[in-house]
């Protein structure tokens, strides 16, 4: 089952379809990834190669975002060793809670093309707490098609209890999301 995280949710809620009911994320165009800072000044990236997510427009008009990310296939900068540590216990305890999800404040259409601040719940280790990511303005007409709805959003380690290898690794972790919908 593909999964949308906390931080690629926002960038898909961006995407605006006025006359849809909701709008599916297209997993194999979109990409969703994070990093964290290391203690010694450089970065570790990794990514969620399966994930879910959908946009949906409520009655009212306004849009909605729904991401799962599965943490029990994310991958570490094509390192073995570095996913196993990142799906173990200290971090992402993979096993225990295997979904992110991140479930976003309604929002208006507009805001996928002008870009703004996407506010939502964000669940992670069986911790749920409000989060904001900063959606970029559209580069097209019809941002989720023709060209990617692109979000980040940065998190404390602390606030989810990720909080293994904290001599080597810095406390925020930021998502990156690059998100097309499926035509």
């Amino acid at each position: 089952m593909a999964v949308t995280g906390h931080v690629a949710a926002l960038v898909l809620a961006l995407l605006a379809c006025g006359a849809c009911h909701a709008q599916v994320i297209d997993v194999a165009r979109s990409r969703i990834d994070f990093d964290v800072h290391t203690r010694i000044g450089s970065s570790v990236r990794g990514r969620f190669p399966v994930f879910e997510g959908r946009v949906d427009t409520l009655p009212d008009g306004h849009r909605q975002v729904r991401l799962r990310l599965s943490t029990r296939d994310l991958e570490v900068g094509g390192s073995t060793r570095y996913t196993r540590l990142a799906r173990g216990p200290q971090l992402f305890d993979a096993e225990r809670h295997p979904v992110i999800e991140f479930v976003s404040e309604p929002f208006a259409p507009e805001l996928v093309h002008h870009g703004g601040t996407l506010a939502g719940r964000l669940r992670m280790r069986g911790i749920e707490r409000t989060e904001r990511f900063e959606l970029q303005p559209a580069a097209c007409e019809r941002a989720g098609h023709d060209c990617p709805i692109l979000a980040t959003g940065r998190v404390s380690r602390d606030d989810y209890g990720l909080d293994g290898w904290r001599w080597a690794l810095a406390d925020r972790v930021r998502f990156l999301l690059n998100v097309r919908f499926a035509d």
